[in-house]
């Protein structure tokens, strides 16, 4: 009796479909190989995992991903670097003392006087 409802997605249809063409003894062995990638797959981040756990103990540098800043390939090309589109001049940071009026604190001179 049938549901109306496929038990497996497409991909896994697929590849059994074209694993059921195949020898028995293919078969198990293809099944064999991809069951130990995965399992390499995992060792392998384990691995990593618990070495850069290490390297954090000890003080060792690791290699992480690129900060915010940090910079990019491209800063490294020297002459064969595409040129870079002028930059704006830095806006000077307002505090909230700019708002005040006539309630802010007196700005002292550059000379030390009041």
């Amino acid at each position: 009796m049938s549901t109306g409802i496929p038990l497996a997605g497409w991909k896994t249809q697929i590849f059994e479909s074209v694993l059921g063409f195949l020898p028995d003894w293919v078969q198990i062995t293809v099944l064999g190989l991809i069951v130990l990638a995965v399992l390499a797959h995992w060792t392998l981040k384990i691995k990593r995992k618990i070495a850069h756990r290490r390297a954090v103990r000890s003080g060792q540098p690791v290699h992480a991903g690129a900060q915010y800043g940090q910079g990019r390939g491209a800063d490294y090309l020297g002459q064969y670097a595409a040129p870079q589109p002028p930059q704006p001049a830095p806006v000077q940071q307002r505090s909230g003392a700019d708002f005040l009026g006539a309630y802010a604190p007196h700005q002292r001179s550059q000379d030390g006087s009041a």
